[in-house]
């Protein structure tokens, strides 16, 4: 089986009576295709072979509690016949930007996940609407919008996001878990208030001001997180500043929270998931999230199930998920789908060989290698997961573009100098322009005072 041909193709076991005895290797190979495709197998990372059969068993297993079948884990008669039914193209927990709802091979809508926003239909098929015949736009076209607005699918096979399409259904209403999945992304419903009301005078406490740390040096090598975000700009995050870094020279210094409304500085770890497409900062207990530079509604939030203080946090896109580090252990995390974090932490050097413990930065960067920074060191990592041969080497020579003997001083807003800044012996071999240096900035962004 070629696994990096998995796609949002329609993967139907054959319809037929098929029995029990007559399953055989084909269809519990199927079995597989179908839970890899769908979300509840993950191809592992070191290899299709080191697939286990437990992990096939508690897939199973997954499946049939979230069709509310009898949990076995086992390929029986009702779980083929789940399996066989027209369904979303999407996983469960899903992970493309192209969402497609398949219907016996057919594609009847797609939807794009924010901030795009799009739903688009099939006009070959019958569209119906209060009748049993053709499909029913008004159920296809809300699940699409449900994805539309940030919405995975739902365990109960009742609810609008359950990802099998169940026919026609007089008198359909959303599914409790349908309206918790919404809240928890934008929020309940403000109840109105009276005029009287909201004519009272609500008394302001002023914001308490705080000094920004000192301006840092990028040519020290020392940072706090590193991050290959929206639109393929490398972010390098040091106290209160970030600035961008591309083979042209280093972009100017902001403070982060010019650029992050409401964003602390001197964070632990940064990581932007292609995913979904959302930034994800932490710092202590708290993480985060952005769209761009725009924080999502309930945000920060509490860690749970994940130590505070983290040191370093990467997407890694074989699998599509972040990782987290903290001293000598790591975290996998799925964004979309409920995650066993009972068998976290994991040692970092059995994945990751050759890194040292305690990052202070991580990122999955361009050229489709692993970086790890620790002091004023950096370890690039091959496909397979090890650091490749000559490293460590220096941070600030070939990231920050310092000259080796670059005077150890703080650079102003937007210095570029010669002196500051070396384009030779860089890791960034992608070609920019000199205006790439530069950041997409939100309204009204100010460069910070020296």
């Amino acid at each position: 089986m070629n696994w990096q041909q998995l796609c949002l193709g329609l993967l139907f076991l054959q319809t037929g009576t098929v029995s029990c005895g007559a399953l055989g290797l084909e269809g519990k190979e199927a079995a597989v295709d179908y839970l890899l495709q769908f979300g509840y197998l993950q191809k592992p990372l070191e290899g299709p072979d080191n697939l286990r059969p437990e992990d096939i068993t508690e897939a199973l297993r997954a499946f049939q509690e979230a069709s509310e079948l009898p949990v076995s884990g086992q390929v029986d008669d009702a779980t083929r016949a789940r399996m066989r039914l027209p369904r979303c193209g999407l996983e469960d927990p899903f992970n493309q930007k192209t969402l497609k709802y398949l219907l016996l091979g057919r594609v009847l809508a797609h939807a794009d996940i924010p901030e795009l926003g799009s739903v688009h239909f099939d006009e070959d098929e019958l569209w119906t609407e209060g009748t049993y015949h053709g499909v029913n736009l008004r159920i296809i076209a809300t699940h699409e919008l449900g994805h539309a607005l940030g919405l995975g699918h739902s365990r109960y096979t009742q609810a609008l996001m359950a990802p099998v399409y169940a026919g026609y259904r007089p008198h359909f209403k959303l599914h409790p878990d349908d309206v918790s999945g919404i809240q928890a992304l934008y929020g309940k419903k403000i109840p109105e208030t009276r005029d009287e009301e909201e004519e009272m005078e609500v008394p302001t406490v002023p914001p308490v001001s705080r000094e920004p740390s000192p301006m840092p040096n990028p040519c020290s090598g020392e940072l706090d997180a590193m991050m290959l975000g929206p639109r393929g700009k490398t972010y390098a995050f040091k106290g209160d500043y970030v600035w961008t870094v591309t083979d042209s020279g280093l972009g100017p210094l902001f403070l982060v929270s010019d650029l992050w409304e409401g964003l602390p500085g001197k964070l632990d770890a940064a990581v932007y998931s292609p995913r979904t497409q959302w930034i994800y900062f932490f710092k202590g207990d708290k993480v985060w999230r952005y769209i761009n530079f725009k924080m999502s509604p309930g945000f920060p939030k509490r860690l749970s199930k994940v130590e505070p203080n983290l040191d370093a946090a990467l997407y890694w896109p074989v699998n599509q998920k972040v990782f987290l580090f903290k001293g000598s252990g790591y975290w996998q995390w799925d964004e979309l789908a409920p995650t066993d974090f009972s068998r976290y932490p994991k040692p970092i050097k059995k994945l990751f060989t050759g890194v040292p413990n305690q990052p202070s930065a991580a990122m999955s960067w361009t050229d489709g290698r692993v970086y790890f920074f620790k002091g004023k060191k950096y370890w690039r990592l091959n496909q397979q997961l090890r650091v490749e041969k000559g490293y460590p080497k220096n941070t600030s020579h070939n990231w920050a573009h310092c000259h080796p003997h670059t005077p150890s001083t703080t650079p102003s807003a937007g210095d570029t100098t010669p002196s500051a800044i070396s384009n030779t012996d860089t890791v960034l071999d992608n070609t920019s322009s000199a205006s790439d240096s530069m950041l997409s900035l939100p309204v009204n962004v100010t460069f910070p005072e020296a």
